[in-house]
C-alpha cells in the first residue's frame, strides 16, 4: 500500500512513538489525523505536519468512533490505523504496601489492550466497507506491543500482561480481516527514548542503553516509524509481531 494521499489515523499521536509516526507518514504524503488524550499535544503535532488533531480517550467508544469519523470527514476514510496510545507503571504484585492495587492494574490493561482493541474494531469496521485499492487491499492496522510481552520484568505485571494481550490479538484479527483485504501487524519495541523513559535519571537511561547487545543505544522513535512505514508498504507482511530491540532480552529486573 502506497502512503501518498492515504488517510492515516494514529492513536497516541501527540508524543513519543506516535508523534514520530505521524511525522513519517506526513513526509510520505499521507493525510494524518492525530488522536491523543492530550489535545494540546495533538494540536502541536498536527500543526507541525499539516494534519488534524483529535482529542479523546482510546478507551471510550464514543471518543474512538468520533476519531474515525473526524478523520474520514477531513481526509477520507482511514486506510491505515496505527495504535500507539499506551502507558505503564512499576508495581510489584505483592509489594511492601501489600498486593497490587486492582484499579491500577485495570487502568493499564484498559489503555494498552482495551484501547487498542477499541480503535482496531471501529477502524476495521469502517475499512471493511471501502472499495479495495488496485492491490486488493482495503486497509492496514498496526499495533504497539513490547518486549515486555515476552520478558516482563519484576514490577511489570500489568504492563507485560497488557502487551501480551496485544500480541495475542494480532493473529486472530489478521485471520478474520483477511476476507476484507485488511492486514494486521504489531511492533514490539525494546528500550526506546520516549516520554515514559525520560522520567528516569540520565544515569538510569545510560545503564539501560548499555544492556542492549548492539547497537548499545536507546531506540529512537523515528526507527519505530520506519518499521511502521515498511509494514504498510510491504503487502506480504501480515499477522506478524516484529521485535525492534537490538537483540535485547530483558533481565528479571
Amino acid at each position: 500500500m502506497e502512503l501518498k494521499d492515504l488517510s492515516v489515523l494514529i492513536t497516541g499521536g501527540g508524543s513519543g512513538l506516535g508523534a514520530a509516526t505521524a511525522r513519517a507518514m506526513a513526509a510520505k504524503g499521507a493525510k494524518v489525523a492525530v488522536f491523543d488524550l492530550s489535545g494540546e499535544n495533538a494540536d502541536n503535532v498536527a500543526k507541525e505536519i499539516g494534519g488534524i488533531a483529535i482529542a479523546g480517550d482510546v478507551v471510550s467508544e464514543a471518543d474512538a468512533q468520533g476519531a474515525v469519523e473526524k478523520a474520514a470527514a477531513a481526509h477520507g476514510p482511514a486506510r491505515v490505523l496505527v495504535n500507539c496510545a499506551g502507558t505503564g507503571n512499576a508495581i510489584r504484585v505483592v509489594g511492601k504496601n501489600g498486593p497490587f492495587p486492582l484499579d491500577a492494574f485495570v487502568r493499564i490493561v484498559n489503555i494498552n489492550l482495551i484501547g487498542t482493541f477499541n480503535a482496531m474494531r471501529l477502524a476495521a469496521a469502517a475499512m471493511s466497507k471501502l472499495e479495495p485499492l488496485t492491490d486488493g487491499e482495503r486497509g492496514v492496522i498496526i499495533c504497539t506491543a513490547s518486549v515486555a510481552a515476552y520478558e516482563g520484568q519484576i514490577g511489570q505485571a500489568a504492563y507485560a500482561a497488557s502487551k501480551g494481550g496485544v500480541v495475542g490479538l494480532v493473529m486472530p484479527a489478521a485471520r478474520e480481516f483477511a476476507q476484507f483485504g485488511i492486514r494486521v501487524n504489531a511492533i514490539a519495541p525494546g528500550i526506546f527514548s520516549t516520554p515514559m523513559l525520560h522520567a528516569l535519571s540520565e544515569q538510569a537511561q545510560q545503564s539501560l542503553a548499555a544492556s542492549v547487545p548492539f547497537p548499545k543505544l536507546l531506540g529512537q522513535p523515528p526507527q519505530y516509524a520506519a518499521l511502521v512505514r515498511h509494514m504498510i508498504e510491504n503487502r506480504y507482511l501480515n499477522g506478524e509481531v516484529v521485535r525492534l530491540d537490538g537483540a535485547l532480552r530483558m533481565a528479571p529486573r
